[in-house]
């Protein structure tokens, strides 16, 4: 794939390596034969130093895994075996936060991590069958690090007896495993007395110890006095320094017991806490709000009193015991903070902007620019921002898509909707009444256009029961998809106004009031569509006052400075709403522009958000950016647990394609040369050869040019399907999908191959007629591995019964056979026993041509088109040649002005 990460996650939750660099760590990683012993390679040595964002995302996960192997008690008695426990869901949560927006982290959920880990349980007893079972020369090969040679515990205890040395020290080391299966902890003086006479042993042990006093002070006094052998009293002061020494003690193999209140490798420390909060109902609250806010100090979720923050201010220990914990207080970032604070306060007297205050919960201190980004990056790392009661119960909503929305389905609309699109609409209507820009991320295949369709049909009556003027709402879309917004619409809403602002759908005179403002569709109900090309030439749109704003395939917006985009932004309508199949998770240099739509001011300015999303590319911390967005983000997919259930296993829908300039000239000429050619021609077998060549030619001419010419050029700017098949198989790549792509000639089967090669970013497979037989199976094998290639090219007479392709979860008929059971047969080879994954069915019809028209004749009367149109195409053509002059020359002829923009 183009631009894709080394290593990422597939749809089927594995690690796949995709690089063609022959550094020693990749040669070591592209030999790994599984998932644990890639990720056991990330652990060792060998992957020590910088890596790209992606490999050091998977090398933390693998080290947390042998670090947690090293600290299992009993180690050396088998304890590895089973492994380390999986971390808890609140650790897998904090994980799957940490990583970077890079191809297939949508993947990463629980039950992936929890396999992954066991993956590498597997792993580590491979490698000690090859070391008889022996555990530490595993861990000693991977890396230096994990040698555990004996195991010596250091445990810090709180003496609550004794003010002065509130704190004991003890070491010990563990023996063996007692008869409940647990760690027997013994005196480390002990170990002295029970192995005098082993002195091999006694080194082993020891090391540890020795390694620790070479970078601690504390160890080092301590092994010196020899006071490590015997249990100790201590002062807050020792007890700081031991707890500074930590990691140091640590790293060279040693275990440290401390008391529960110490967290995450530093004592707990006092905060300065902001509540944000309104005085209006969560249900009134939006994107205008205003919120107020209250600035205190507090121990993680105690409030501290004023007595505690003057205790805290005054005493000059390293620790002090306040409400059970002990704490370590940096009174000179608490007064940073707070003045930071009250400065905010002092700039927002009549309370925080909504989306400011989003940005300081999620603690994302990015768009300021320079100084600014890094002073509110330090002072929100040490405060704690959270949502008083009516503001977390509207956050609550936003960052769910089961509203519990009371409302109806619109009368307006025809549609049964499953579950989750109902739980769709509901989210839409919520986040646009609020005045909140949304993006529906769904899976291609879910519905998208059908919950934008309810959410229009909702407002529209909305506005009714409320007596409000009417609006009309604009759906911006590519070209090519105009024609399915008018399909949908017209099956699923038919009694809404539609109006397509495009030349190719309504005249001239139409144009020319849509330019200036003063078409009567602007002030009605109306859904009016247009494209991003013809949008920039209704310049008048800027004054209209819009309901809702969609954006269809809204990375067609990715590059802010693009025209397209500055032309949508100019736009002021009442809602603003994304559609997009592809996960925008997935880029970050696209988030910025996107939500500079959606919610203007939420990133910040292009400039500071650019610099801050280098930062997080850095450090990898991508939780606040992750945290920020996703509220705006609702994101579906087929194989979400919820969803599944509910999704048919094969949806066909009609994926409509423009003509080019060139096939529409084309065209029009074959129509003119078949009208001229019927004239001459005399009835019977000459008329049937004249039109079966005519139809031919059209047919080749939808495809591309280049098919009825011959002159292999295929250029793909001259055939508006190969437009459409890079649209639909761009985001195919990007779910990491795979396709079959099925088309009668032959001769098309090579030039669609290379096409997609570069829309995929790696070559894929070809079946025709000249395939060898015995080759064919191979083809399949290749095509059905979980790594073999995302496309397979098939003429349909030559594939289109008899194999197997169930790891296709997508078919796409490039070209249309006019019979159903033919289209159904190609389409069963990857809907059959087997296939786990919902198939989704796209089937290309060039708008305005006889292509329209067959597929028409094939939906609406299914029965007559078996009846009369018979087993092959040839049958089709038949009928076509017993129509009249007229009849056939009204078929075939291009309707509208169908060239692409």
């Amino acid at each position: 794939m183009p631009d894709s990460p080394t290593l990422y996650l597939t749809p089927e939750g594995t690690l796949h390596l995709d690089s063609e660099s022959n550094t020693k760590l990749i040669v070591r990683l592209r030999d790994a034969t599984t998932p644990g012993t890639l990720l056991l390679i990330l652990a060792s040595d060998a992957a020590d130093g910088a890596l790209d964002e992606d490999l050091t995302f998977w090398r933390s996960m693998a080290r947390e895994f042998i670090t947690r192997l090293c600290h299992l008690p009993g180690i050396k008695d088998g304890a590895w075996r089973a492994g380390p426990a999986l971390p808890s869901e609140p650790e897998i949560e904090a994980l799957i936060q940490s990583a970077p927006p890079v191809l297939g982290m949508e993947y990463l959920v629980p039950s992936v991590i929890a396999a992954l880990w066991q993956n590498m349980v597997e792993a580590i007893a491979g490698e000690a069958s090859k070391h008889g079972d022996d555990i530490e020369a595993v861990l000693r090969e991977l890396h230096p690090v994990w040698r555990t040679v004996g195991r010596v515990t250091l445990h810090l205890a709180e003496n609550k007896r004794d003010n002065e040395r509130p704190f004991a020290f003890l070491a010990t080391y563990v023996h063996r495993l007692n008869a409940r299966a647990e760690a027997e902890h013994l005196p480390l003086a002990r170990a002295l007395k029970d192995h005098a006479a082993d002195h091999a042993m006694l080194r082993s042990l020891l090391a540890p110890l020795q390694a620790a006093s070479e970078k601690s002070s504390v160890i080092r006094e301590l092994i010196a006095s020899k006071k490590v052998f015997a249990a100790a009293a201590w002062s807050p002061e020792q007890a700081f320094e031991f707890l500074k020494d930590i990691p140091v003690l640590e790293d060279s193999g040693l275990l440290v017991k401390v008391p529960d209140w110490w967290q995450s490798k530093r004592p707990p420390t006092a905060n300065v806490t902001l509540t944000l909060d309104s005085g209006e109902d969560h249900s009134k609250l939006g994107a205008n709000a205003l919120l107020g806010f209250n600035i205190n100090i507090a121990v993680g979720d105690d409030a501290l009193t004023k007595a505690e923050i003057e205790a805290i201010m005054t005493s000059t220990a390293p620790l002090i015991s306040l409400k059970g914990k002990w704490i370590e207080p940096d009174r000179e970032k608490l007064k940073q903070a707070l003045n930071f604070w009250n400065r905010a306060a002092s700039a927002n007297k009549d309370g925080v902007p909504f989306h400011e205050g989003l940005r300081w919960m999620a603690g994302f201190a990015g768009g300021m620019g320079g100084r600014a980004d890094a002073e509110a990056a330090a002072m929100m790392a040490m405060s704690k921002v959270t949502a008083g009661p009516n503001l977390a119960a509207m956050l609550g909503q936003m960052r769910s898509e089961t509203m519990g929305d009371a409302a109806k389905l619109p009368a307006a609309l025809t549609a049964t909707l499953r579950h989750y699109q109902k739980e769709g609409l509901d989210w839409l209507s919520f986040m646009t009444r609020a005045g909140l820009g949304a993006c529906l991320a769904d899976d291609m295949g879910l519905g998208k256009t059908l919950q934008l369709i309810a959410l229009l049909a909702r407002r529209a009556e909305e506005r009714i029961a409320t007596k409000q003027a009417p609006k009309p709402s604009l759906i911006v879309a590519p070209a090519s998809l105009l024609a399915n917004w008018r399909s949908e619409i017209e099956r699923w809403a038919p009694t809404m106004k539609l109006l397509i602002a495009h030349r190719s759908a309504v005249d001239n005179d139409a144009m020319i009031a849509l330019a200036a403002g003063s078409h009567a569709a602007l002030v009605r109900d109306t859904i009016v569509i247009t494209t991003y090309t013809t949008l920039a030439k209704l310049t008048s749109f800027e004054k209209i006052a819009w309901d809702v704003l969609a954006l269809d395939e809204a990375q067609a917006i990715k590059n802010a400075g693009s025209g397209q985009a500055k032309t949508v932004k100019a736009l002021k309508p009442v809602a603003r709403i994304a559609l997009t199949g592809t996960p925008v998770e997935n880029r970050l240099g696209d988030l910025w522009s996107l939500f500079d739509f959606l919610n203007p001011g939420l990133l910040g300015s292009a400039t500071g958000f650019a610099n801050h999303a280098r930062t997080l590319a850095k450090s990898g911390g991508y939780g606040s950016l992750r945290r920020l967005v996703r509220p705006f983000i609702l994101r579906r997919m087929k194989t979400d647990p919820k969803v599944a259930p509910d999704l048919p296993r094969k949806t066909e829908m009609i994926a409509y394609c423009e003509l080019s300039k060139k096939q529409s000239q084309l065209y029009l000429k074959a129509v003119t040369l078949l009208k001229k050619e019927l004239k001459e021609a005399e009835e019977g077998i000459k008329r049937q050869g004249v039109v079966l060549g005519a139809l031919m030619r059209l047919k080749q001419i939808c495809n591309h040019p280049s098919q009825w010419s011959g002159d292999k050029t295929f250029a793909p700017a001259d055939s508006g399907k190969f437009s459409r098949l890079e649209e639909l198989c761009s985001a195919i790549a990007d779910r990491q999908e795979k396709v079959l792509v099925f088309t009668q000639f032959r001769e098309m089967t090579d030039p669609i191959a290379d096409y997609l090669a570069k829309v995929f970013g790696r070559p894929g497979l070809v079946l025709h007629g000249g395939t060898p037989v015995g080759k064919r199976g191979e083809l399949v094998e290749r095509f059905q591995s979980p790594d073999g290639p995302p496309f397979f090219v098939i003429s349909v007479k030559a594939g289109g019964t008899g194999l197997t392709l169930t790891a296709a979860s997508q078919v796409i008929h490039f070209d249309r056979w006019w019979n159903p059971a033919v289209e159904d047969q190609a389409t069963d080879r990857a809907f059959r026993i087997g296939q786990t994954k919902p198939v989704l069915v796209h089937k290309f019809v060039c708008q305005g041509t006889l292509e329209e028209r067959i597929d028409k004749l094939i939906r609406d009367k299914k029965k007559l088109s078996r009846d009369v149109l018979g087993d092959d195409d040839g049958s089709a053509a038949q009928l076509l040649t017993h129509m009249s002059d007229s009849e056939l020359l009204d078929f075939v002829s291009l309707s509208g002005e169908w060239v692409g923009e």
